[in-house]
């Protein structure tokens, strides 16, 4: 049987990047009630990932997954602890941390092109016009979406509008892409199909990802590591796995793999055991 790493909260993990890129510490949230207890929603999170490395997040409903990652966005703020990326503390959203929302936030009054654009003019204020085009152009290039470049949003198909977000996102050279359940919406083709259309960008343009998701094959293909929480309130990291093979990754020999079943089958005991307690 193979033997999988898995991380007990505040144990250290030897095969856990060593200098952390993003660095999570201590991290609680938590709400105040009416009755003056607060409601903990994360409770001593812990985790550490590497400049280049691909993270997915997995737990049950209400496990503080997307509010973790709204933490490490800047969208909001931890009651205590720290969240740090390439060392400084994180207290407010930035364009070196890019988000992917499953309902893709295109304004439906812009184009293809002018979704990805209004980004680029956000952020890079102090490029000249030839070089936004060239950016824009490219990052429509980079999703295939050159041809429909002058479409609205309700021109296009889920996930054509998915690709727009992840153009924008990208456009900008962030430091970390933030995807929270970015395939979610989307049917099991399309999915499949954008699954390896990010992931082929991903193994050409390396940087830091973490990855919301609720499925576990879907977090074994993508992942370098797979961070399994617990049920909340009070939620915090139960285990994280390493993900044993090596990119660029062959979906259909992964699956015919020995290793493959007995990671997804450790994923998913790890989630039945905490279902089962709810």
């Amino acid at each position: 049987m193979m033997e999988y790493t898995s991380l007990p909260v505040n144990t250290h993990n030897p095969v856990m990047p060593r200098s952390g890129f993003l660095e999570v510490e201590n991290l609680v949230k938590s709400y105040p009630t009416p009755d003056k207890d607060n409601f903990v929603v994360l409770d001593g999170v812990n985790l550490t990932i590497g400049e280049d490395e691909f993270i997915s997040v997995i737990g049950h409903s209400g496990c503080g997954k997307s509010t973790l990652l709204k933490i490490i966005a800047g969208l909001e703020k931890a009651t205590s602890g720290s969240v740090r990326l390439d060392g400084q503390e994180i207290r407010k959203p930035g364009a070196e941390r890019m988000m992917v929302f499953q309902n893709y936030s295109l304004l439906p009054w812009l184009t293809v092109r002018e979704n990805i654009r209004l980004a680029v003019d956000e952020v890079l204020k102090n490029a000249k016009r030839a070089e936004k085009i060239s950016i824009v152009n490219e990052h429509l290039a980079m999703v295939n979406l050159t041809a429909a470049a002058d479409k609205y949003p309700d021109e296009l198909s889920g996930g054509m509008k998915q690709r727009v977000g992840i153009a924008r996102a990208l456009a900008i050279n962030p430091k970390m892409l933030l995807m929270d359940e970015p395939f979610g919406a989307l049917d099991a083709l399309t999915r499949g199909k954008l699954q390896r259309q990010v992931l082929d960008i991903w193994e050409n343009h390396r940087q830091a990802v973490m990855m919301i998701t609720h499925d576990v094959d879907e977090a074994i293909y993508m992942s370098d590591r797979i961070v399994l929480m617990t049920n909340g309130p009070a939620a915090t990291i139960g285990e994280i796995l390493e993900v044993p093979f090596e990119h660029p990754r062959d979906r259909a020999a992964m699956r015919n793999s020995k290793e493959y079943f007995e990671l997804r089958n450790h994923a998913l005991n790890f989630l039945d055991r905490y279902f089962a307690q709810d």
